[in-house]
């Protein structure tokens, strides 16, 4: 009877084992789940982590490029100075002398303040621009002799300029233009001669036919086509360096020219070649004073070589350049 009881008792005890085995382990991994969970919870409930950019490397700098294009419209106006003084050769109805006329002379025998102006319009790559100005001296003096002991003389000259240009580099820090357009020049003078108002003269005066003053004018005026190139170099900040250079005329204007010379007591008109060529540089330092005022400082130098008729000018303007305007 033992054997059976114990047959039947086996089955039982390893069932009983089994179960036990099975509960613990569902006890074990109830407990994990219930601790994950309420672990987790805060986790879940907290939203997504906020990223912190400060410990991200910052991104390296945007390189800019050399060229950087200039905004499409520009519009300059200023008031150009040309402390210039005169040189060379000049002579009207074929009698020609020599000049040299330093600046101060010229200011000191001003009749009136010179009418000046520049301008420059540009359109993205396109430019116009010119400048002009208009002038007028006047001096006296006393003539040795008996009939006329007073003179006056009056000259007015004026010079203008237009050009139509187109830029080969268009950049801010950097510019070049090539150019055409036309020059303008007009000279004109007056003489006058008085007599010295003595009264034991006017017999002596009836006789010799002279009349009580003497008056002579005349004028003269041209065009010449020009062509060019002008430059401009940021070198620091709102300096910059400029240049400009052009040449004119290409005997657009000549024609038959004469000079008269004394021979003994005899005047003697002598044919001589006519030309027209003019040519001009200028450069120096631009600065930006503020977003709308620049002004420039730099040296000017323009060079006649016109002979028609008994008209001579081969003289030079030549001096520092001052010139001060706005910007838009």
């Amino acid at each position: 009877m033992n054997w059976y009881y114990e047959r039947r008792l086996k089955p039982a005890r390893a069932n009983r084992t089994t179960m036990n085995q099975s509960t613990f382990i569902n006890r074990i991994v109830n407990r994990f789940l219930i601790a994950t969970i309420f672990l987790s919870g805060p986790l879940l409930l907290a939203g997504p982590e906020a990223y912190d950019t400060s410990k991200e490397a910052p991104p390296p700098p945007a390189v800019q490029p050399w060229c950087e294009t200039p905004a499409p419209l520009e519009i300059r106006i200023g008031i150009p100075g040309w402390m210039a003084g005169l040189s060379g050769d000049t002579g009207v109805k074929g009698v020609v002398s020599s000049v040299d006329v330093s600046f101060d002379q010229l200011l000191r025998h001003l009749t009136h303040v010179p009418i000046v102006l520049s301008a420059d319009i540009r359109y993205h790559r396109w430019e116009l621009f010119g400048d002009g100005q208009y002038m007028e001296v006047g001096a006296s003096a006393t003539l040795p002799g008996l009939l006329f002991t007073n003179a006056n003389v009056h000259l007015k000259s004026g010079l203008a300029e237009a050009f139509l240009g187109y830029r080969l580099i268009n950049c801010d820090k950097a510019s070049l233009s090539l150019f055409a357009g036309a020059r303008y020049s007009y000279m004109s003078g007056k003489i006058e001669i008085f007599d010295n108002g003595d009264a034991r003269l006017p017999i002596l005066r009836e006789l010799l036919g002279l009349p009580k003053s003497l008056e002579d004018s005349g004028s003269i005026d041209w065009v010449d086509p020009v062509v060019g190139a002008r430059g401009r170099v940021k070198v620091w900040k709102a300096t910059s360096l400029y240049a400009e250079g052009d040449v004119g005329g290409f005997d657009a204007n000549s024609g038959s020219a004469f000079e008269v010379s004394r021979q003994g007591l005899t005047l003697v008109k002598t044919p001589v070649s006519s030309s027209d060529w003019s040519y001009q540089v200028q450069g120096g330092l631009e600065f930006q004073v503020t977003r709308w005022l620049w002004t420039q400082l730099g040296w000017r130098y323009l060079k006649y070589d016109y002979v028609s008729g008994g008209f001579t000018n081969k003289t030079a303007l030549n001096g520092p350049f001052i010139q001060g305007g706005v910007n838009f």
